[in-house]
């Protein structure tokens, strides 16, 4: 494998400078993209509908083409799974990946063109092992194979025009023959949509191979590693993979599963690296693992925009460009890709930690939030509370979400947390006193409803059984490995749903 990792490291040295390219110019490059996007997509019907060939500027792409949400492209998504062309992109596109976000419950279908595919999803898996050889010129990282733990869904069809899947399993279907002797598990245990199949058939094919780097969402990964650990009855993971060095993951924050990934792979040599891609395209990659935040992925086929936050509500928003934005401001990311999506309302939010080049970290969802007493509490609020309080009391958090408790006769306000607890913390007023005194520190709005406790009272904490949340998800049918739990919500019922299940199963 010597020869392989040469060849990749060679292969890599142009790739190195292109991104060095966009990291120094990123304005220039943005606009390159979308005049790009326009003059490829001008004779489609969408392009026609907006006059494509006519626009000669951001301003004007911005004036003619409007913000979307899912609901107002589905007609046309649709559409297309039906097997009409050069709709919303030029040809006819034949995969949709089910998208499993957290913004509603209604299952959303996103174009994946071949464009799509090769210029963006694959080209942010070369770039992600090109970076990570950047930081660790001496990996053996080829010396072995990934396991990557996708979705639960195979692909199906919606006609005989059209397939739709996981991401995951659409990218593994369409990965280069070649790439496929380069990871783990095979194909058809791969795509399988039984959880608790899949999971037997990965520990019984790969506990004897040298796995050397792992990739997927945090959470469902450390389901993995723990069946594995089981099924070997070994006490770490270096135990079965000793040349395990690296966690490639995205999905959910992963500082809420730091300690017990460290704990499970005990060595200063594993290395943990974000990324964000999403059914809709790749956008960031963690490109200085030193560093907390992600690099924007700027020519991947891909036109940023932002909204600020304070005006996502408002009927006419401002919408800026990658020029336009500031540091430290939550923004609502709006993308026009060679999916065929045009500027299209993501429903993620990020914070810019530094402009050039553009770096960022992710900050929630547009709409899932606290903000049933003004509020504003987002998830990188609840996330760094979290930190500090584990870090404090000693705790790990395996996984939470959170409602309001509205104002009744007698009773003031405040949040409802279920927490189940990897590790309990030694004094659970504690953990919740760090947790409440956090936010503060981070959030002025919550701060503020908190003073004198005249608004909000502090938080009410439910320690929920081990197994309460994965059987959650268990009755969703949300089993697999890009589902994620709604961490925020101004409505109760994931909050009510997750006692009923921690009763039942005390009751039993």
């Amino acid at each position: 494998m010597k020869l392989l990792t040469s060849l990749v490291r060679w292969m890599n040295i142009k790739r190195l400078k292109q991104i060095e390219l966009f990291m120094e110019y990123p304005v220039e490059v943005q606009e390159e993209t979308l005049s790009h996007l326009l003059e490829r997509a001008v004779r489609t019907w969408w392009g026609k509908k907006h006059h494509f060939h006519e626009i000669r500027s951001v301003e004007q792409f911005q004036q003619r083409v409007p913000l979307q949400s899912y609901e107002e492209i589905a007609p046309y998504v649709e559409r297309l799974r039906h097997g009409e062309k050069d709709l919303l992109w030029p040809g006819k596109i034949r995969w949709f990946a089910k998208s499993s976000g957290t913004t509603g419950s209604k299952s959303k279908f996103i174009p994946v063109t071949r464009e799509a595919l090769e210029e963006c999803h694959f080209r942010g898996g070369r770039d992600v092992m090109a970076l990570y050889m950047k930081n660790y010129p001496d990996t053996r990282i080829f010396s072995g194979k990934s396991l990557t733990l996708g979705g639960s869904h195979q692909v199906n069809q919606f006609s005989p025009d059209s397939l739709y899947g996981d991401l995951s399993a659409i990218l593994i279907r369409n990965i280069p023959f070649w790439a496929q002797f380069l990871r783990v598990p095979e194909l058809e245990i791969a795509l399988l949509d039984q959880w608790d199949v899949k999971l037997q058939e990965i520990a019984r094919t790969t506990v004897k191979e040298n796995v050397t780097n792992l990739a997927g969402v945090p959470s469902w990964n450390l389901v993995l590693i723990r069946y594995i650990l089981e099924y070997t009855g070994k006490q770490n993971l270096l135990d079965v993979w000793p040349n395990l060095e690296l966690f490639i993951h995205g999905g959910v924050s992963f500082e809420p599963y730091r300690k017990q990934f460290e704990e499970l792979i005990p060595s200063p040599e594993m290395h943990y690296m974000e990324t964000y891609n999403a059914s809709e395209g790749f956008f960031g990659i963690q490109d200085d693992l030193s560093r907390n935040d992600m690099l924007l992925m700027l020519d991947y086929g891909v036109f940023y925009e932002f909204i600020p936050m304070e005006h996502f509500d408002e009927d006419d928003p401002p919408v800026l460009t990658l020029g336009e934005v500031e540091k430290g401001k939550n923004y609502a990311l709006g993308i026009s890709t060679n999916g065929g999506l045009w500027r299209y309302i993501i429903g993620d939010t990020i914070r810019f930690t530094s402009l050039r080049p553009p770096r960022f970290v992710i900050t929630g969802r547009t709409r899932h939030f606290l903000n049933a007493f003004g509020e504003e509490v987002i998830i990188d609020n609840t996330e760094r509370a979290l930190q500090k309080a584990c870090a404090m009391t000693g705790a790990i958090v395996s996984e939470y979400t959170v409602a309001p408790v509205f104002m009744e006769a007698g009773k003031k306000a405040r949040h409802e947390w279920c927490i189940e607890f990897e590790k309990t913390p030694a004094d659970m007023d504690e953990f919740v006193r760090y947790l409440d005194q956090t936010l503060m520190e981070v959030n002025s709005d919550y701060e503020a409803k908190r003073f004198k406790d005249i608004t909000l009272d502090k938080p009410l904490l439910h320690p929920v059984r081990k197994g309460t949340f994965l059987e959650w998800f268990r009755r969703h049918e949300k089993m697999g490995g890009q589902n994620k739990m709604p961490r925020l919500s101004n409505k109760r019922n994931f909050v009510e749903e997750i006692l009923k299940i921690d009763g039942e199963m005390q009751a039993h």
